[in-house]
């Protein structure tokens, strides 16, 4: 598995900021750590994307910055369109959809980029929503996003056919969208698979907090999207907050922290009867009956460790990495540490540098060290 970090937690909306942004952060952060090279997993607006796609200078540019501070590109984070560090995003980071022109143009565009910054003999990734936030979704759209990702399986089979390289589109499971689960994207797939979305070129994309929220098994996931004759293209590794007893009232104290107008916050109760969802964090505090454990979509540093009752679900991490390494295809997979949430993170200790850089290494010493000890036993 590769391993990089996603620039999407640093605001930046036109060239001049992705670079500052490499400069300023990801170069400093890949010297704390000590590494050689560090893999970047690039947010690129759709402007921004267009723009590279057109214009060679620019993307000379690019690359010159990735290469003075030894940075790698083989996956671009295409779910937020633009405004991702706005004052409120909200449902706004859903849109345009999968129904929409527009979805489509960006992220063909992210693919010709990615294409043009890809080493030789490596596969590329790009990870995408789940069509759309679950309402208002038609049956209309529905068809129109299947034409549209049917569409995209030709443009990238296009690509590889005149760059030699491949690139996936890895859809993105989350919690309130039409694509809630990973049974909702493996269906949905595999049933589109004879009107012209091709496997090959489009997959999964995992990410660990999601996963975790919607209290899903790690090995039950990877095994149903395997059986599915799908690909894991992507693990975005990430952990959500997890709370076992949301009545106390120390938890929905150190829980109220974290309600914050940016980002929407998605809640799941695991009840036996089922699980209980509400939207975001202040309406769960509201909402919910509180009789069984949460979990928040809430992205916490890899390394953290809350004070109790808080937890996170790092261990969800963990599990998915050990069953995706036991796929044929493991080594293909980008592994993509996405917290994008530092500029709302309550009580944080640490500059950005600082702590991204103790998550890199993290992961190094609790997936890759694992992984390489499982290869030497």
């Amino acid at each position: 598995m590769l391993l990089s970090y996603c620039t999407n937690v640093h605001p930046a909306e036109d060239l001049d900021g992705v670079i500052r942004q490499l400069r300023e952060y990801a170069g400093p952060i890949r010297r704390t750590v000590g590494l050689d090279t560090l893999g970047v997993g690039l947010w690129l607006p759709a402007g921004l994307a267009r723009q590279l796609v057109h214009n060679t200078d620019d993307r000379a540019a690019l690359r010159d910055v990735l290469d003075a501070e030894g940075l790698q590109l083989h996956t671009i984070n295409a779910f937020p369109y633009g405004g991702f560090h706005n004052e409120v995003v909200k449902l706004d980071v859903y849109k345009p959809t999968w129904a929409e022109r527009a979805r489509l143009e960006y992220t063909l565009d992210c693919a010709e980029v990615l294409a043009a910054f890809l080493p030789e003999g490596t596969a590329g990734s790009i990870s995408t929503l789940p069509l759309a936030w679950r309402e208002p979704w038609t049956q209309a759209d529905d068809d129109a996003a299947t034409s549209a990702i049917a569409e995209l399986s030709s443009g990238l089979r296009d690509l590889r056919e005149r760059t030699g390289k491949t690139v996936r589109v890895a859809v993105e499971p989350e919690p309130g969208c039409v694509l809630d689960t990973v049974s909702d994207v493996v269906g949905w797939l595999r049933t589109r698979i004879e009107r012209g979305v091709d496997p090959e070129f489009v997959g999964l994309c995992v990410d660990t907090c999601h996963l975790a929220v919607s209290f899903a098994d790690p090995a039950d996931a990877v095994q149903e999207i395997d059986a599915a004759g799908l690909r894991i293209v992507k693990v975005q590794a990430s952990a959500a907050l997890h709370v076992t007893d949301p009545s106390d009232p120390a938890a929905r104290e150190a829980l109220a922290a974290f309600v914050e107008p940016r980002y929407l916050h998605q809640v799941r109760e695991s009840q036996p009867t089922g699980v209980v969802a509400a939207d975001d964090l202040g309406e769960a505090l509201t909402e919910l009956p509180g009789e069984s454990a949460w979990r928040v979509h809430f992205h916490i540093p890899l390394h953290h460790v809350p004070s109790a009752p808080l937890e996170t679900t790092v261990d969800v991490l963990s599990r998915t990495v050990t069953e995706v390494r036991q796929l044929p295809y493991a080594s293909e997979v980008h592994l993509d540490i996405e917290t994008y949430t530092w500029s709302v993170l309550p009580g944080a200790s640490v500059g950005i540098t600082d702590g991204i850089a103790a998550e890199i290494e993290w992961a190094q010493s609790n997936l890759f060290a694992a992984a390489h000890a499982d290869q030497h036993s």
